[in-house]
């Protein structure tokens, strides 16, 4: 199992490592130090001297990959590729153009991330896997038409639609939890609490049909007819074995979200004012400020690849046709 794990920590760095050159190149080549500089100054008509300086205060007057001005590894670690993007795997994230400390915020903010996310993702989960194991037990029946119908329903209506909908009706109609806002310690249930279900319920029509879809190709497989010829019950065959075989593709899908758990909701926290990283992100797009934009993006993709070792293991746990070489 250590070789397993260590075999595929090893086949990620590379991965990341591109990640992190292309994420760089679109930056630094498409969007140049100089944009970046006329941007943030203004449209007024600005001095090349102007450009200079703002790109010497916030530590874009060096060169992209190699410093012929300076010595040894300098040549190397005094170069924006160096400062800008391979300093991220160290987590420096250095400070936003506001002079804030990004690492500093982002330990801040993702807690009121975590506390939506991973609510939203646990029951989430087990609501969807729940309501489609009930549609793919009553294949072909009413209740399974029904429950197809609702699916499609729900998943033909925007997310913005069951936020306005859940605010009105919840906090302003009814009064039981605040519209918006956040609280810290344990004050802050009544703000989330709202968002979780929000997020649950729009997520619930595209899962559910999803994990249904699932299930039903299991159920047509050489096994299931096996375990009926001998007498099991549909319900036995369904939660013993149907349920196991379908995880693999379940944790497939659970890895897509992973990076939300961190990342956050953006129309939840915007909509809901929670101050978590989904919200900081939107706000660094919208000022242009680009040092947050690329710690987001660069937590993003080590989230999704530790999400993918995570569940290349988990395979070899829930399968046992998955060998480990």
């Amino acid at each position: 199992m250590l070789r397993y794990i260590l075999q595929r920590v090893l086949y990620a760095i590379p991965i990341l490592l591109g990640v992190n050159i292309i994420t760089f190149l679109l930056f630094f080549t498409i969007n140049s130090p100089d944009d970046m500089a006329r941007a943030h100054l203004g449209d007024r008509h600005i001095q090349q001297a102007e450009v200079d300086n703002w790109k010497a205060s916030h530590g874009y007057d060096k060169p992209l990959f190699i410093n012929y001005d300076a010595q040894g590894v300098k040549k190397i670690s005094q170069t924006l590729l160096f400062e800008k993007s391979l300093r991220l795997f160290m987590f420096d994230f250095g400070y936003s153009y506001g002079d804030r400390d990004i690492k500093a915020d982002v330990k801040e903010r993702m807690w009121p991330s975590l506390a939506i996310a991973v609510p939203a993702l646990l029951i989430g989960l087990l609501v969807n896997i729940t309501f489609a194991m009930l549609m793919a037990f009553f294949r072909a029946s009413h209740i399974d038409t029904l429950g197809v119908v609702i699916c499609l329903a729900m998943m033909s209506i925007s997310t913005l639609f069951y936020i306005i909908a859940g605010q009105y009706l919840i906090s302003k109609m009814l009064h039981w939890v605040p519209i918006s806002g956040y609280s810290d310690g344990l004050g802050a249930w009544k703000f989330i609490i709202l968002p979780v279900i929000v997020g649950i319920i729009s997520g619930l029509g595209a899962g559910a049909r999803w994990y249904r879809t699932l299930y039903l190709e299991e159920m047509g497989k050489d096994y299931v007819r096996t375990a009926r010829a001998k007498g099991l019950s549909d319900g036995v065959v369904l939660f013993k074995h149907v349920f196991k075989n379908a995880l693999i593709p379940i944790l497939t899908g659970v890895v897509v979200l992973i990076p939300l758990l961190l990342i956050g909701s953006l129309l939840l926290e915007s909509f809901f004012a929670i101050p978590g990283l989904g919200t900081y992100m939107i706000d660094a797009i919208a000022q242009q400020d680009f040092p947050i934009v690329r710690a987001m993006v660069f937590l993003g993709a080590l989230l999704y690849i530790a999400g993918l070792i995570l569940t290349d293991i988990s395979y070899t746990w829930v399968d046992p046709r998955v060998r480990i070489r």
